[in-house]
């Protein structure tokens, strides 16, 4: 713990108070979960800028293809410039890359460029931006299931004190 900070035990609250700390952890719930789903997000566009690199090849150059301009509005659109892949590096930033290879496995050869991103560098950049967020997800899921386990624990406490009290007014009226 923080050296500014007590450890409390719960039962030793009172009802409003307990309230007050079952409302902090609600938003705390809210606010993991939110987060939480934000990641999946962002893991999902991951693996599909990994698909898409994987769709820039040679023989698919001049085809139709569906271009994204948002998460649900495709166009049509025709693969012109195989050479190149456009690379999401985050807070709406893209970045054009050559794409080059050396030699394929039938002896193939192509030009390679100095100091550019190739086509397997744009898939482990986006295959470790997936990995990254999983180790991150796995993190973020185990602090979400000891909130709650927390938030049981403090609705258990509560819905005894609770019933304590009402047991005492009913001594006190009977």
């Amino acid at each position: 713990m923080a050296s500014g900070q007590q450890q409390i035990n719960v039962t030793d609250l009172d009802v409003p108070q307990l309230a007050d700390v079952r409302r902090q952890l609600e938003e705390e719930l809210t606010h993991l979960s939110n987060s939480y789903a934000q990641l999946r997000q962002a893991q999902a566009k991951f693996r599909a800028c990994i698909d898409n690199v994987g769709q820039v090849k040679t023989e698919n150059k001049d085809k139709t293809i569906l271009v994204p301009l948002t998460n649900s509005l495709y166009v049509p659109g025709k693969l012109n410039d195989t050479e190149h892949v456009i690379v999401d590096i985050g807070t709406g930033y893209y970045v054009k890359k050559v794409r080059c290879t050396a030699l394929d496995r039938h002896g193939t050869s192509t030009q390679l460029v100095a100091n550019v991103q190739t086509r397997a560098q744009a898939l482990k950049h986006y295959e470790s931006k997936v990995e990254y967020i999983r180790t991150n997800l796995e993190a973020l899921q185990e602090t979400i299931q000891k909130k709650q386990e927390n938030m049981n624990y403090l609705i258990n406490i509560l819905q005894m004190k609770l019933q304590q009290q009402a047991g005492g007014k009913e001594v006190k009226a009977g």
